[in-house]
């Protein structure tokens, strides 16, 4: 047997997020159903995180284990000829036999897009949020830095989420501005269930000054869902690298 780790480009805009769901088409199905063609096997591969409906990524892992014999380079080129036109399979290498695409991740790294103009692009439409007003990236980037450490997140949490601990690690978190494009970018050791797109919605209140940019640091101790912003929505998502 093989451990097989994959690596994938996929839009989320037709997909009820990675994890398989009863009716409804998730990225880890159609997957599946790609590998079950090429090994005449039912296996689930197990993915490096769970994005949301909606959500796309530059880089998403996954391993399965296998006794198929095609070469890693032909794996590549028979699952992507059975995959839809949105999920591609850009790598394959076979790995140790207890590599584990969740468990041995190091950080991940998210990217949020969003289009700071007067004027709708039509070519973000699916993959950036549309806003009409100007952003003070300098009160979002003070605001952004007090997020940096280990912390508990519970008040960028979303109610639902059945984790042992909200304790997270976050590495880095920035905003920059090209043209009309803000684009965000987090990197930490885990996220919790809608984290980013929460951080997102209280970013944009600093902006706004309904949150003042001091006060991160206090909702962050206040552990508070309520005290944080709004979820942001999930189209402008990306899980845009896996370290490991």
């Amino acid at each position: 047997m093989r451990n097989i780790l994959l690596t994938l480009k996929y839009d989320g805009t037709n997909y009820h997020g990675w994890q398989i769901q009863e009716n409804a088409v998730t990225v880890q199905q159609v997957l599946a159903d790609a590998i079950e063609k090429i090994t005449k096997q039912k296996i689930m591969p197990t993915g490096c995180s769970r994005t949301d409906s909606g959500v796309h990524a530059n880089m998403f892992c996954c391993n399965f284990k296998s006794d198929i014999t095609l070469p890693d380079k032909e794996i590549i080129k028979a699952l992507n000829g059975n995959l839809p036109f949105d999920v591609v399979v850009t790598d394959c290498m076979t790995v140790n036999d207890d590599f584990h695409a969740r468990y041995d991740c190091k950080s991940k790294e998210y990217i949020y897009r969003i289009v700071a103009s007067p004027v709708r692009n039509p070519f973000l439409e699916n993959y950036a949020i549309h806003y009409k007003y100007p952003l003070n990236i300098d009160d979002m980037n003070y605001a952004a830095k007090q997020l940096i450490g280990t912390h508990d997140f519970s008040a960028f949490c979303s109610v639902g989420s059945n984790v042992q601990s909200t304790e997270r690690q976050i590495f880095n978190a920035e905003f920059s501005k090209k043209d009309d494009l803000v684009t965000f970018s987090i990197e930490g050791d885990g996220f919790l269930y809608n984290m980013v797109r929460i951080i997102v919605g209280t970013m944009l209140y600093v902006s706004q000054g309904k949150i003042k940019k001091e006060d991160i640091h206090n909702i962050i101790l206040s552990k508070n869902r309520e005290n944080a912003g709004p979820t942001a929505p999930a189209k402008a998502l990306f899980l845009n690298k896996v370290n490991y």
